[in-house]
This record gives C-alpha cells, sequence and structure tokens, in this order.
C-alpha cells in the first residue's frame, strides 16, 4: 500500500516541480502561470464541474447521515481553521477563508479516487461518486459566498456576482442539464471531457510556478496548522461522526474518513488565485499536505483496518 500511495502522489509532485523549475530557469514567466490560472478556473475547472452535475446520479433516498458526517467534519474544520488563521496569525478575512478553505477541501481527483478503490474495490464506488458529486459545489459556492458577501452586503450586487461567476454558472448549468432530461454526447462531451481533462494538469503547472513566486518561508508555520487540519483533524471528526453518531454501513464510513483524508485540493489554489488572496497560503499547503499525506494517509488506512502501515 505504501508504494501504490508514493506512485499516486508523485506525479502531483511532478507536475507541480514542472511548474517550479519552468520559472526557476525563467522558460515561462508570472503572467504565464496568471494565464494558466486563468483558464483553469474560468474554463477548464467550470467544465469538470458541469460534466459531474450533468452526469451525476442521486440515489432517491438521500444517505443523510453520510453527508451529515462527512459535511460536518468539513464545516468543523473550516471555521476552526479560519478562526485560527484571524486570530492566531492575523491574516485577512480573505486570507483566513482560504486557509479554511485548503483545510476543507480535498484532492479527490488526483489521489482520492485511486487510493480508495485500491482500498474499497468496487464496493467504494457508489460512496465515493456521491461524495464526489457534490462535494466541489458545496464548497465552491461556500467559499464564494464567504468572500463576495464580506464586504459591505449588498443582496442585489451579491446576487450578480454569484450568477456571473464562472463555477456557480457551471452547476446551474449541470443541474439543469440533467433536469432537462438531456445527455452528454457527441462532440459536445468530446469538447468539455478535454477541457476537463486539460484543468488538473495546468492547475498544478501554475501552482508550481505560484511557489517560485511567493516560496514557503512566511506562511510555513500557517501552511503547518492547516496540514494539521486537513491531514488529521478533518478525517478524525469524520471518523468519530461516520462510526460513532450516524448509522451507515462501514464502507461508506471508511469512505468518508478517507476521502476527509487527503490532502488540500487544487481547487483551494484556483479560488485564491481567482480572488487575489491568500494564494502563497493555497500553493504551500497544497504542496506541504500532499508530501506529508504519504505518512498520514498509511495512518488512517490502519484505523480502518485496511493493510498496515
Amino acid at each position: 500500500m505504501t508504494a501504490d500511495l508514493v506512485a499516486i502522489v508523485l506525479p502531483v509532485f511532478g507536475l507541480v516541480a514542472v511548474g517550479f523549475l519552468a520559472a526557476l530557469s525563467g522558460l515561462l514567466s508570472p503572467r504565464a502561470g496568471e494565464g494558466l490560472s486563468e483558464f483553469v478556473s474560468t474554463i477548464g475547472v467550470p467544465a469538470l464541474v458541469f460534466r459531474t452535475m450533468a452526469t451525476a446520479t442521486l440515489p432517491d433516498a438521500q444517505p443523510w447521515g453520510y453527508w451529515l458526517a462527512y459535511f460536518g467534519g468539513l464545516a468543523l474544520v473550516w471555521a476552526g481553521a479560519m478562526g485560527l488563521a484571524r486570530r492566531g496569525f492575523g491574516r485577512s478575512h480573505g486570507e483566513s477563508i482560504v486557509a479554511g478553505f485548503a483545510s476543507a477541501q480535498s484532492n479527490t481527483v488526483l489521489v482520492g479516487i485511486p487510493l480508495i478503490f485500491r482500498a474499497f474495490g468496487d464496493a467504494g464506488a457508489v460512496p465515493l461518486f456521491l461524495l464526489i458529486a457534490i462535494h466541489l459545489p458545496i464548497t465552491m459556492t461556500t467559499a464564494t459566498l464567504l468572500i463576495e458577501g464580506a464586504e459591505k452586503f449588498n443582496p442585489r450586487l451579491l446576487a450578480q456576482r454569484l450568477l456571473l461567476n464562472p463555477l456557480i454558472l457551471a452547476i446551474g448549468l449541470g443541474v439543469a442539464f440533467r433536469f432537462a432530461g438531456l445527455t452528454l454526447g457527441g462532440a459536445g462531451k468530446s469538447i468539455i471531457d478535454s477541457l476537463a481533462a486539460g484543468s488538473i494538469p495546468c492547475a498544478l503547472v501554475a501552482m508550481g510556478l505560484a511557489l517560485r513566486r511567493y516560496g514557503l518561508g512566511a506562511n510555513l508555520p500557517l501552511t503547518l496548522a492547516i496540514c494539521a487540519f486537513k491531514l488529521m483533524a478533518h478525517p478524525a471528526a469524520v471518523f468519530v461522526l461516520a462510526f460513532k453518531v450516524f448509522a451507515m454501513p462501514p464502507v461508506w464510513a471508511g469512505v468518508a474518513v478517507l476521502f476527509a483524508a487527503m490532502p488540500c485540493g487544487i481547487n483551494a489554489f484556483l479560488f485564491a488565485d481567482r480572488y487575489r488572496t491568500g494564494v502563497a497560503i493555497a500553493s504551500s499547503a497544497i504542496a506541504v499536505s500532499t508530501g506529508l499525506s504519504v505518512l498520514t494517509v498509511l495512518f488512517w488506512l490502519w484505523m480502518l483496518g485496511i493493510g498496515a502501515p
């Protein structure tokens, strides 16, 4: 299992390293990173979200215990990390939102999917994809609401900004597409799939460029705190809720815990870059948590009785 986990994590570091070395050598300028990030946040990830929402199949009877266990733990960690960043580290409201987002947003596509399938096999598919279907829309919408409503509250202006936000638009269009009974196929599916597939590698390269630009130094204490929230506090909270509070099949509980135990997701960086706040915090948290997850995920696999560390 250790070798499998390392093999999953290495490509993530490899793409980040491509961006970092390209910036270090002068091959790519900071403007290239800005362009990549803009493409990913306005076209690539919205395409991924649209595809997820348009094709997701949710059960007729919603597994409320499963939702509450996972998102209850997520809410606790998000609030705790935001409060620590704001009061403990004196960061701005925007940076605190990014810290909370990074502490709660899991890397599912690059690390979560292959690892959870390796741990639970096909039995983990349904609970895994149920979470994937609503995880990104809920966290992105929450972060957007928090940051857009940070200034003087103006309901009309807030609604306008949300309606023009590419991710919110993608969620709405995806839901409308599915409930209209339409199917994604042909050339349209090929275009959406290509945009979605390109978004993740572009985002990781852009993150490498940002790491070269901002570095780790001044953000290292906060970065380590975010990693503690993401890799230990988040899965611990979900573990208690899934196994001790709410009733669900053991495999579903295990998937929820491992999902929470994943390192910080790339969408925290994309969100930070879009709003030009906390970019250094997000990029360093993603890089450091991905490396540390090789050890912490093994611990959570042991806690779940899967394999041996």
